[in-house]
C-alpha cells in the first residue's frame, strides 16, 4: 500500500510530532507533502528516510495549490490519502478525489468547542469542513470528546474512528544525568524549584495563569517550552509582576531526542523541572499531559481528554484544576509542600503507546479500503477558498 499523507505544515506541533512518530510504525510505503512551513519536523522525517514535498501554497486562499495537489497524487499512484490539519483536509480530500483516489482518510488533530488550531470556529470555517467531509472515506478523532463534538456537528458517527495519539514512554523515562545537564544549560540552580509548560503561546492554552501563579510564588521558577503570539505578552506580564528573571522561554522544542532541532528537547526539559502545569481550558487530546507523566512528574492540569475519556478512576499523579491563577497558584503551593518526587509512570502512558496508535490507524486504513467504491475522476468543483 502507498500512502500520501498531506499536513498544513510541518514546523515543531503536536500534530506534526505525531505524524512523525506514526510514520515510524507503520508498515507501509508513505510519502509526505506539506502545503506550508517545512519546518524542523520536515527535516526530522527527510532523516528517517521519508519523501517530503513542499507544495509552496501561498495561503488559504491560494486556489492553484489544489491542481498542483491534484497532480502530484496522480503522479504517485497512491492507493490512499491520510490528510492531517484543517487547511490539508479541506484542499486534500478535494484534490484526492480529483485525482481518483478511492481511500482517503482525515485525521482531526485539533477540534475545540470554540476553537480549531488555535483559530476561532466561525460559520463559515465549519460549513466548509462539513463539505469537504463528505468527500472522504472516513474522519479519524483522536480522543472520544474530539469524536463526540463531530457527532454534534453532523458528521455521521458510521464515518468516525477514535485512534488515540500516542506516545513512546521510554523516551521521556527521567534521567538524573539528563536533568542536571539541562538545568546547567538553562542557568537554573540545581535546588530551585521549577514548574513547566509544554505549547503554543496562544491565548487558548492560558500560559498567562502559569506566569501570575509562579509569579506570586518566591523563588519558583516557571520554564516555557513552545513559542506563539502569545511569548512579548507573556514576557511584559513577567516583568510588571516582577518574575521576568524566573520565567524561561525556551521557543519551540522538538519532542525527538534524536531530531535535527537545536537546544533542549520536550523530554529534557521535563527532565528538568519539578512539576508540570497544562492551563488550557480546551483540549482536543492533551499529549503534553501523558508525556509529563511519562516522565514521573506530577501533573496540575485544567482539560485533559487523554484523562477524561478514561473510566473514572483517578490517574496517579494528575491533579485536576478547576478556576483560575488563583487556583493553580494553591496547587503549586501544595506541591512545594509536597517537595521534589518523581513518580513511578501511570498505566496510562501504555494505554497511549504509539505502537497501539499505529495499529488502530491501519485497522481503519484496511476498513476505509474494502469499503471504498470506485471513484470517477471528476473535474474541479467550485470551492470557496478556505476561510
Amino acid at each position: 500500500m502507498r500512502v500520501l499523507h498531506i499536513i498544513t505544515g510541518l514546523g515543531v506541533g503536536g500534530a506534526e510530532q505525531q505524524l512523525r512518530l506514526l510514520l515510524r510504525r507503520l508498515p507501509v510505503e508513505c510519502d509526505v507533502v506539506t502545503l506550508t512551513n517545512p519546518g524542523p519536523v520536515a527535516d526530522g522525517l527527510r532523516a528517517d528516510g521519508v519523501s517530503v514535498t513542499h507544495l509552496g501554497m501561498g495561503g488559504n486562499r491560494d486556489l492553484t495549490a489544489l491542481p498542483r495537489l491534484t497532480r502530484l497524487i496522480r503522479r504517485g499512484r497512491y492507493d490512499l490519502v491520510h490528510t492531517h490539519l484543517y487547511r490539508a483536509c479541506v484542499y486534500g480530500r478535494i484534490a484526492a478525489r480529483l485525482a481518483g483516489v478511492r481511500t482517503t482518510i482525515a485525521t482531526e488533530h485539533s477540534l475545540g468547542e470554540r476553537y480549531i488550531e488555535g483559530r476561532p470556529l466561525t460559520p463559515s470555517t465549519r460549513a466548509l469542513y462539513l463539505r469537504t467531509e463528505r468527500l472522504g472515506s472516513a474522519t479519524v478523532a483522536v480522543s472520544s470528546t474530539v469524536a463526540d463534538r463531530l457527532r454534534r456537528w453532523g458528521v455521521p458517527a458510521r464515518r468516525i474512528h477514535v485512534v488515540p495519539n500516542g506516545i513512546d514512554g521510554a523516551r521521556f523515562r527521567h534521567d538524573r544525568q539528563v536533568r542536571a545537564a539541562t538545568r546547567a544549560l538553562l542557568d537554573i540552580p540545581a535546588g530551585d524549584f521549577v514548574v513547566g509548560g509544554v505549547g503554543r503561546l496562544v491565548p487558548g492554552k492560558r500560559f498567562d495563569l502559569l506566569v501570575r501563579a509562579v509569579a506570586a510564588l518566591p523563588g519558583v521558577r516557571l520554564v516555557l517550552a513552545g513559542d506563539g503570539p502569545e511569548r512579548e505578552p507573556l514576557r511584559v506580564l513577567a516583568g510588571r509582576l516582577g518574575a521576568g528573571d524566573r520565567v524561561h522561554f525556551l521557543g519551540e522544542c522538538d519532542a525527538l531526542p534524536d531530531g535535527p532541532h537545536t537546544g533542549p528537547t520536550v523530554p529534557a526539559v521535563l527532565d528538568a523541572v519539578d512539576v508540570f502545569v497544562s492551563a488550557s481550558e480546551e483540549e482536543s487530546f492533551g499529549l503534553a499531559v501523558v508525556e509529563a507523566l511519562a516522565a514521573g512528574l506530577p501533573v496540575l492540569h485544567a482539560a485533559c481528554p487523554a484523562l477524561d475519556d478514561l473510566p473514572a478512576e483517578p490517574v496517579p499523579g494528575a491533579v485536576r484544576v478547576p478556576g483560575g491563577a488563583g487556583a493553580f497558584e494553591a496547587a503549586l503551593r501544595h506541591q512545594l509542600e509536597l517537595g521534589v518526587r518523581r513518580l513511578e509512570p501511570p498505566a496510562v502512558v501504555g494505554h497511549y503507546d504509539i505502537a497501539r496508535s499505529a495499529g488502530s490507524l491501519l485497522g481503519v486504513y484496511a476498513r476505509a479500503a474494502e469499503a471504498a467504491p470506485a471513484v470517477p475522476r471528476v473535474r474541479p468543483p467550485f470551492v470557496t477558498p478556505v476561510p
